[in-house]
């Protein structure tokens, strides 16, 4: 039988990036990503508390394959803080593509953490930008509100949801994946070295069936 887990006031519902670039159609679309929205959306009506995510890139960043001449997205340099991979423009600022999905409909969330506008550092993770030492706040903002455990959704599973998991674990939260809600990219493998960090790390990965409480009332 599946482990059920039952949402209280102490948990928060992490949506990652569900932004129009990274769904069909966009310019780093994930494969499939728009079907994770009806999910989330169900998903967000059991937490009283969630946070959305949103990639906030400057024309011109360190990470847009086009600020790089004669090279191609999803080649890789070599950056102060290490191995950067090469992205289409994508997310940025006050584009088209950097809004938010407009199906996505989580009216109640109280916080938009908006990441990567730092035009020298990428952001994968919702706790620190790439360089692993630049913090976003979010981890000060979770503790302030008393919050415990942390569930996460979204895009990519392997990008973004992997490193804002991992960084809430290093920030001392309960970190748990609800990987129907999420889509990959799979990168040379990436895919499988995510669910093995996770285990290393005691990261659980759930499916949203797992979560049980009562819908929100107003």
């Amino acid at each position: 039988m599946t482990d059920k887990f039952t949402i209280s006031d102490r948990d928060i519902l992490l949506v990652v990036d569900i932004q129009n670039d990274f769904c069909p159609g966009g310019s780093l679309a994930v494969p499939g990503g728009d079907a994770v929205v009806p999910l989330i959306n169900g998903l967000a009506g059991k937490f009283a508390h969630v946070v959305l995510t949103q990639d906030w890139h400057p024309r011109g960043h360190l990470s847009f394959a086009s600020s790089h001449p004669g090279k191609t997205p999803y080649q890789t340099i070599e950056v102060s803080y290490g191995t950067q991979v090469l992205w289409p423009d994508h997310c940025v600022q006050g584009t088209a593509g950097a809004a938010f999905r407009k199906d996505l409909e989580i009216p109640h969330a109280a916080l938009v953490l908006r990441k990567g506008y730092h035009r020298e550092i990428d952001s994968y993770s919702a706790f620190y930008e790439t360089d692993r030492k630049t913090r976003t706040g979010l981890a000060g903002y979770l503790r302030e509100r008393g919050f415990r455990r942390v569930f996460l959704a979204g895009l990519a599973f392997d990008f973004c949801v992997r490193y804002s998991a991992e960084d809430a674990r290093r920030e001392g939260f309960e970190a748990i994946v609800i990987e129907d809600a999420c889509r990959g990219i799979d990168i040379d493998g990436s895919m499988a070295a995510t669910r093995a960090l996770f285990g290393t790390l005691g990261i659980r990965c759930i499916s949203a069936d797992a979560v049980d409480a009562a819908p929100i009332t107003t």
